[in-house]
């Protein structure tokens, strides 16, 4: 599994990076094959107390799958992904048998 981490106009600090590695590590559980998850970190403007976006894109043969969220921090937000896309991949798992 690939995991690629962008940071949008600031520099992710490694707590953050091995959080969301943890947490997309989880995932392999749900479904086997997952090639790539590509994760972007984005500060919303203006400051507001929601204002960290979290979007992921996972990527497995035959399979895409897309989550974005906003919250008030980016682990909150990278929680809420991994929830959506959990659910995204069981769902795909029981329609692929």
């Amino acid at each position: 599994m690939e995991l690629n981490i962008q940071a949008i106009k600031f520099d992710a600090t490694a707590k953050l990076q091995s959080f969301i590695l943890k947490r997309m590590e989880k995932l392999d559980r749900f479904y086997e094959g997952i090639s790539t998850i590509d994760v972007t970190l984005k500060v919303i403007k203006p400051e507001t107390s929601a204002n960290k976006a979290a979007t992921i894109k996972l990527s497995a043969p035959h399979l895409d799958l897309f989550a974005e969220k906003i919250a008030d921090s980016f682990e909150q937000a990278i929680d809420e992904c991994a929830e959506a896309l959990q659910k995204q991949l069981i769902k795909a798992k029981e329609k692929k048998q």
